[in-house]
Formats: structure tokens, sequence, C-alpha cells
């Protein structure tokens, strides 16, 4: 099959730096339904910070000098209809009850269905449960097409590893997993993402066998910040520094280094409860996943409340008190606020009547808004000099910068939450 065009479809986190990628030695198309998205990548704008203009206007433009390669992004559905191969890379994320929100992907599903052609290949990087892509994805692209799955168009599946906001491990330097629906068209895949991957593939025996792969990596993750979590808590009531005791523990060459902290995001705070959900399905009940995930869930509680049991031994009114958070986006130097943690450390912080501000130089204050429906504040020397409290939530490094001395009343707590200052300027951390 002739390699004429790849079509990207969805360019958040995942989509766009592999299209840009991609887009270096082939010609592409990205692809979002959102249309202020793609005006602004248009306009060489990456809200993300994952791709810089340079980077991103060099693909742009690329393609109008070399119709052989270089990326076109657009909202039009025709603009995709001559691809040959259809990568999906939308979110996967979660409901209110923690059950996996499939809408995103078979919406996906059903545009790329309505424009594939005899031979093509859909490849799917969203995160999943083992089974979901042959099992619910491609009815969806045979009730569009028409077309018979494996006769007439082939499914390939290769997990998304991108860590947002790390500039050191890019796509392109991360092994990547590859998986087809039959021999050959595992091979393709493989070939496909071996030509722009450097740090080479790992062919699956199965799609399935691939989507269980990605989606215990975060599992696994999350269990073990879990474990840290819990141990937190235990030297907080013993008097120990959490931080020298994984120092020390850390010396042996076995030990699996992994830190307390606040666990959202659209991967480790999401894929366990695709796992549970399947699991749940065939019978089984994941009780180690769903505890911990529930010890994680609960530290934003847990950070507000021994905060106020701090200011309250600091003889803090309660009541009307003046709390500052740093950080709303899920992880340090990263302006992705989605499934962000901290907004339960604010919400338990109100829940005893205090005032709380919260500042982050990262996150987009619009997104904030239309998301936790909280207004940051540009600048907390500009507001108020009298906090009683001051929580660290998430590490930018941009916080380092801050002389928290200036903004702290009489007797004020800091809480650093992810271990990031001085032991003898805080009063508490994980």
């Amino acid at each position: 099959m002739p390699l004429n065009k790849i079509a990207v479809i969805g360019l958040g986190y995942v989509g766009l730096p592999l299209a840009v990628e991609f887009a270096k030695q082939y010609h592409v198309i990205g692809f979002d339904i959102n249309k202020k998205r793609v005006n602004d990548l248009n306009n060489v704008l990456d809200v993300t910070h994952e791709v810089r203009s340079d980077v991103l206007k060099e693909v742009l433009m690329s393609r109008g000098n070399n119709p052989s390669n270089g990326l076109k992004i657009s909202n039009q559905v025709s603009d995709i209809s001559d691809a040959s191969i259809y990568i999906i890379t939308v979110p996967t994320p979660i409901d209110s009850n923690n059950k996996p929100l499939l809408s995103p992907l078979l919406k996906a599903s059903k545009i790329v269905g309505k424009v594939i052609t005899k031979n093509d290949i859909v490849i799917y990087e969203s995160t999943v449960f083992p089974g979901l892509t042959e099992d619910i994805c491609v009815p969806v692209l045979e009730d569009a097409s028409g077309l018979q799955f494996n006769t007439d168009f082939f499914v390939g599946y290769s997990p998304e590893r991108i860590n947002p906001g790390d500039k050191t491990h890019t796509v392109t330097k991360i092994l990547k997993i590859t998986s087809g629906s039959t021999p050959e068209t595992a091979k393709k895949v493989d070939d496909l993402y071996k030509s722009i991957i450097t740090a080479g593939t790992y062919l699956a025996p199965s799609i399935k066998v691939a989507e269980a792969a990605k989606v215990i990596e975060n599992a696994q993750r999350d269990i073990n910040i879990a474990f840290v979590n819990e141990l937190s808590k235990i030297f907080r009531l013993l008097d120990i520094d959490t931080k020298e005791v994984l120092k020390a523990a850390g010396t042996k060459w076995n030990f699996l280094n992994f830190t307390p902290g606040l666990v959202g995001g659209h991967c480790i705070g999401v894929d366990p409860y695709y796992l549970a959900q399947k699991a749940i399905e065939v019978g089984y009940d994941p009780e180690i996943i769903l505890v911990g995930r529930k010890v994680n869930d609960g530290m934003g509680n847990y950070v507000a409340q021994e905060t106020v049991k701090l200011m309250i031994a600091k003889g803090q009114i309660i009541q009307d008190a003046n709390v500052l958070v740093l950080g709303i986006t899920f992880k340090e130097n990263c302006p992705d606020t989605r499934n962000s943690k901290v907004i339960d450390i604010i919400n338990e912080l109100k829940s005893f009547s205090i005032h709380v501000d919260v500042f982050d130089p990262l996150a987009s204050v619009d997104q904030v808004k239309k998301e936790y429906n909280i207004n940051l504040i540009n600048s907390p020397e500009a507001i108020k000099s009298n906090y009683n409290a001051i929580i660290l939530a998430v590490a930018h490094q941009q916080f380092l910068e801050l002389d928290l001395d200036q903004l702290k009343s009489e007797n004020a707590v800091v809480f650093d939450v992810k271990a990031m200052l001085p032991i003898d300027k805080v009063d508490a951390r994980l």
C-alpha cells in the first residue's frame, strides 16, 4: 500500500507533536474539531507549549514548498478524505462516577469511518482498556464506512507515551509499542513508526497486548505513588521527613524512586479506572488498583485538612482566613489543568469558610475559569501580603523566585506538597 497521506485526528498534547514529527517526512493533515485550536496552530501558537513556534512554522511552511511532506491543519473532514493512514489521538477521560467516557473516541471513529476507503489503516493511540479497539471502535468504523474489518480496512494500536512538559523525553525519544489487526498490518504500522521514532519500536503480538501494556504502565505508577502517599501520612505522625526517608532508601540499587503528591491529569489519574472497569466487566474485583486510586484521590483533602490543623496550632482564626495556593495545573512546568487534584485542596479549604487565592503563571486564566470557576490572581504580591497559610501545590520552577516571607502574616503556615522548598522554610511537606 503506497503511503500517500497521514491524517492525525486530535491535536492535543499527543496528536500535535506526533503530527509535527511525521510531517518532517510525510504529507500530514492534522485534524481537530476545536476551531480555536486549529486557528491558533495555523497562527503558529501552541498553547500546550509542547511544540516550539519555529518548529511548527517550519512544518507548516514546508508543505507549500514540497508536496511530499509538511503539515496542514484543518477542522474540515473533507481535508482528511484522501488519507491512507488515520491516527486517532483523542482524549479518553472518565465521567463524574469514574467510568470511562468513550464519546470522544467513538466520535472520532465515526468521523474516520465516513472517509476511509479500501486498504486504509486506522491506528489508535488513545489509552483504552484491553479489547476496546477491536470490540468497540471497529464496529463503529464498519458501520460508518460500510467496509469489512480485516478485509477492506485494517486497524493498528500504538499507545501514546507523551509526558507533558518533558522536553527531554519527547515523542521520538521514547520507545514505541506497535501492533496491528493482521501480521501484515502490524508490520506496516511498526515500519511507519520506526521511520520517526529514534528510540525504536516494540512490536506486540496483538492489539490487546499493546492496549494492556499501556494501561498497566500508568496503573503501576498510580499504585506506587499511593504507597508513598500513605508512607508520607505515617511519617508525618512519626515526625519523620518523608523526603529524607526516600533519599536514604534510594541508596539501594533496586529501590523504586517515587515521591508523594497529588495524582491528577489525563493519564495516571484516569487510566487505572479503565483497567478496573474492564476487570469488573469480566467478574474480577480489582482491589489494589481501586485502593490505590482511593488513596491518591484523597490527598487533596488531606493536604487542606493538615494545613487547617497547623493553622489552629499556631493560633490562627480559621473562619475568613486568607490562604494562597500556588499552582493549579496537574503537574509541574506544564500548563495542562485537566483533572487537576489541586481543586480538591481549594474546595476543602473553602468548606472551612477560608478565602482562597490561586496563582499559577502557566495556567490559562480562561480555561481555569471555565473548568473550575476560579479567577486566578495575576500576582500574589499585588493582591495581599497577609496570607495566613501558603500551600505550594505544584512545583513550577517560577515559584522558587517568590519571596514567601513577604506574603505571610504573623504565624503563617507554609505547606510544601512537593517538597520543593528548604525544610527550614516550611511547616510541613508530604
